[in-house]
Order: structure tokens, then sequence, then C-alpha cells
């Protein structure tokens, strides 16, 4: 393996944390195909890291780290970005990033640590270095169709962010064990420009996913996109639902927290116990879905803007997002500071450059 240390100082690697995990490892792939050789996969697991690297033929490098310990700055001399794969409890290792110059992407969806991160806005701009939050599905893509829609309006009322999953993609453990522990959550969102607080799985609505998958019943979810882009693109009401593909389970969820049993996750062992249960679910499928409500107001009049996005493998899209907004901050020289991703992109910026671009579906009324 390479020593880090008696590296040039060039700054042109991109290291990938989590690089060898589900998401993480398609990230590192689609990176070595436009940068081989300058792409890393890091993780505290050496030999997950160097089986991965094996499967590229090198055009992804193995990289022994574990980012929770404490990092110097000059280790990252070499590091022109960083994709963060993995979720955090602080800030140290982005503070790092930012001591170094180096420009940073992280795809979590946890709101309260972007919150920590958001405080360094002005830290980074000093030190000269960009950190980009909310890519991916959830938020990121659903950030990127809600500034569409504001942009396509006068003023914005309210909008509704609806995700559906499929129970047929088997996702990574940290995701799982989020979603779980989001189950019995109570939350502030934005109504009428003040916070309100609600509950995770109460507060369904009937939402039309289109002629393919028709209407769902769609629960309250703390996913991090609506807190963000309240703020961002100043909307006085903004809601996330989730459902699944399957309506009798998302159903069953919706009657398990009202008779109260979601409140026994709070006991470790059936806590661990859901999480294993996701994975054994029978039946659904590859898929996920988001949607886009909005309701405002131009020239005078009412207006609604749906947008729709019916696509295969939930992961698969998170990761390509990723890539993509890693390739052009790569190549690109952003504003410094801390950005969401609705902040600094359109959805047509992402579209262009994607592989695949995303099948999108708009109604206007």
């Amino acid at each position: 393996m390479q020593d880090v240390s008696k590296v040039e100082t060039v700054k042109d690697q991109i290291w990938v944390v989590g690089g060898y995990g589900q998401v993480g490892q398609m990230i590192c792939i689609q990176l070595g195909k436009s940068f081989p050789g300058k792409v890393w996969a890091v993780g505290p697991r050496l030999n997950r890291a160097e089986e991965f690297s094996q499967s590229t033929n090198g055009s992804v490098l193995p990289l022994q780290l574990d980012v929770t310990k404490h990092i110097d700055p000059l280790m990252l001399s070499t590091v022109k970005l960083v994709v963060m794969c993995v979720d955090q409890m602080d800030t140290r290792f982005i503070e790092a990033c930012a001591e170094a110059g180096t420009d940073y992407i992280d795809i979590t969806a946890k709101y309260d640590f972007l919150v920590q991160v958001e405080r360094l806005h002005e830290h980074m701009q000093v030190k000269q270095a960009t950190v980009m939050l909310s890519v991916g599905l959830s938020p990121g893509v659903t950030n990127l169709l809600v500034r569409e829609a504001v942009d396509g309006m006068d003023q914005t009322e309210e909008v509704d962010i609806t995700v559906m999953l499929g129970l047929g993609e088997k996702h990574g453990k940290a995701a799982v064990q989020w979603t779980v522990d989001q189950m019995n959550t109570t939350y502030q969102v934005t109504q009428n420009g003040k916070y309100a607080e609600v509950s995770s799985f109460e507060d369904g609505r009937w939402i039309d996913f289109g002629e393919q998958l028709g209407w769902r019943k769609a629960y309250r979810f703390n996913f991090s996109d609506q807190h963000a882009v309240a703020r961002t693109l100043q909307i006085p009401t903004v809601s996330t639902r989730l459902c699944l593909d399957s309506r009798w389970i998302t159903r069953a969820m919706s009657v398990a927290k009202r008779v109260g049993l979601f409140r026994l996750l709070r006991v470790s062992s059936i806590r661990n116990a859901t999480v294993k249960a996701f994975g054994l679910i029978p039946g659904g499928e590859e898929m996920y879905a988001v949607k886009v409500d909005a309701k405002g107001w131009k020239k005078g009049k009412p207006v609604v803007i749906e947008q729709l996005i019916v696509g295969q493998r939930e992961a698969d899209v998170t990761a390509a997002i990723a890539a993509t907004t890693a390739d052009k901050m790569y190549r690109e020289e952003l504003a410094s500071g801390v950005f969401h991703m609705e902040q600094s992109f359109s959805i047509q910026d992402v579209q262009r450059v994607l592989h695949t671009p995303l099948q999108i579906t708009t109604k206007i009324n």
C-alpha cells in the first residue's frame, strides 16, 4: 500500500470515506473511471479496502484511516476532495479538511449533524474550502426538485415532499438503523413561517404517484430536506413524508405508531431486532419514487407544480448523484463555505452530467 506521507504534495486525490461500503463502492468505481489512481477507498478496515481495490484493478487505492480519531491536517495535504459516506458525531474531521484547504461532500441524512456543519460556514470561507451537504436522493434530488418548483413560481406557499422506498432493496445496516431510530421521533417543521412540533408516522396524507403506482398514503418522517429547503429557499410551510412500496406494511407501521408500539424501540434489544427484521421482510421491489407537490402564485394566479421521479435502486441514484457532484467540484471552482445542494446546483446541472439522467414527470396546474 502506498505511503501517503511520501506522496508529492500535489493536491489531486479524492478520498471516499466508507469507500468499501455499499454506496461508497459505487461512488469509488464511478470516480475511478474519470480519475484512475487518484481515488482512495478510506476506512478503518484495511483488508476490506485492499480487497475492494484489487477488484477495481487498482483504479481505486486502499487507505486505512479512522476519521473518528484525531486527524492531522497534514495528512490531507494531497487531498483535493473528500466524499463522506459514513455518519459522524462531530465536525472534527471536517475542520481538519478546512485547515488543509480540502473540499468536502457529505451524503448523510442526519439533520442534527448537518446543523453542526452549517455553523462552520464562515470558517470555511476563511479557509477557502467548500462543503456540500444534502447530496443523494433524499436529501439531494428532492432538494433540487423543490428548487425547480420554487423557480417556477413568483411566490411559494407550501411544499410537500414524499419519498417511497422499495422493500426489495437491501440497504446498508447504518441506513436501516437510522430509519428505525426515526420511527418514534418528535421533531420541528416549518409551518406558516413558524416552527411546529410533529411526530414521525403520523398525519398521513394521500399522494398521487402517477399512473404506475397510483395513490399512496404517506406519513411524516424526519428527512433533513424539509428542514434545509425551508430556510435556503424561504418556504413558509414544508413537510416530508414516507411510505413503502407495500401498502399493508406502511399501514401496519402507522397503526403500530398509533397504539404506541414504536415506543418499545427505546429498548435496545427490540430496536436491534427490528433492524434485523427489515432485512427479512419478504416481497417488495428494488425501487424508489420521490414526489414534490408545490403550491404558490404566478402572475397573480394560484399554481400547483407536481414533480415525480420513479426509478430502480435508491442506493444507485444516491451514489450517482454523489459521484456527479464530486466530479463537478473536482473540476470546477465553487464558492467557499457550507452549502446545501440546492444552493449551488439546479436539477438541470445534475441531469446534464449524469450517465443515466433521471426521468422526471412535471405537471403544472
